[in-house]
């Protein structure tokens, strides 16, 4: 065997602790794994380099000695000081890659042999996360909903699953579905599956975190004189909104506890912002004519005296 820099096989420092170590490891083993890579032996042998530096690396002893001895380690363990089992000269050397991978991640314990489990035995490598999209309207979000998944499982059944929504969920919002991503080797537990949300724009309101913001049309005399207009709420509600005299074109009102609700706290919702807007008679009476023609010649009259 040539001598190998397993620090720089796991992108590590010499330095390293334990977590990195372990941290580098998974995360290459995962990449470079046969199950992920079939039939490419350049990964393979990237794998079986990688388990190779992880198996000294991981051993306080293992790698007190590759450290002391550096590029003179094959000799030294060859010398029969490295205890591989048997195994042979290195980890792969005396037992194909299956009967390594199976010792290694903790396969089948039924195979009637002497060879003894490899000192990583175990160490299974848990599966990826799975997204996929979602869409749904405002007022799905307003009072949840729920929406079925279809997937192919690794055996690769169809498989269909009835996915809840919570109420509060919002554009970015992930539902995780604990234990239906990608599958796990060696003992490792299955990724999630999380379902990413996206909530269609609305035609009347707009959406702000938690807050509401739309509309309404006030006829111009009650903006003038005060009066009333019923503003429409989420789940096909209306409530009344009480103008004040006076109030100019564009004032913007809040109305409190009327938005969406919190996602993790449903019974707090957000607020909404009402925003007037005059509406202009577009057909006078001869009278009101007369009315506004008298308005603004009086109007007209004050700023000349």
């Amino acid at each position: 065997m040539d001598y190998r820099d397993y620090y720089h096989i796991l992108g590590v420092s010499r330095t390293a602790n334990e977590s990195e170590i372990k941290k580098a490891y998974r995360k290459l083993a995962r990449q470079y794994h046969p199950d992920i890579n079939p039939g490419n032996q350049e990964a393979e042998a990237k794998f079986k380099a990688i388990n190779e530096a992880y198996d000294v690396l991981s051993d306080k002893s293992k790698r007190e000695k590759y450290d002391r001895f550096g590029s003179d380690w094959q000799r030294y363990q060859k010398g029969g000081n490295v205890d591989w089992g048997t195994y042979g000269d290195s980890p792969f050397g005396g037992g194909d890659f299956s009967d390594f991978f199976e010792t290694l991640f903790g396969g089948s314990t039924q195979r009637t042999s002497s060879r003894r489990r490899a000192p990583n035995s175990g160490l299974g490598i848990d599966g990826q996360d799975v997204e996929q999209s979602a869409e749904i309207s405002l007022e799905e979000s307003f009072s949840g909903t729920q929406r079925m998944v279809q997937f192919h499982s690794p055996n690769g059944q169809h498989r269909t699953l009835t996915v809840k929504i919570p109420a509060g969920a919002n554009t970015g919002s992930r539902v995780r579905i604990t234990g239906e991503g990608g599958p796990g080797v060696g003992g490792g537990k299955r990724g999630n599956l999380y379902l990413v949300i996206k909530v269609i724009p609305h035609d009347r309101f707009e959406r702000r975190d938690d807050d509401l913001y739309t509309k309404a049309s006030v006829e111009l005399y009650d903006m003038l004189l005060g009066g009333e207009v019923r503003v429409p709420i989420m789940g096909d509600k209306t409530v009344n909104l009480n103008i004040p005299a006076g109030t100019q074109n564009g004032r913007t009102f809040r109305i409190s506890g009327q938005g969406m609700p919190h996602l993790n706290d449903p019974n707090t919702r957000g607020d909404l912002y009402v925003t007037l807007e005059v509406s202009l008679p577009t057909a006078l009476s001869e009278e009101e004519r007369e009315f506004f023609e008298s308005l603004r010649s009086r109007k007209s009259l004050a700023h000349q005296s």
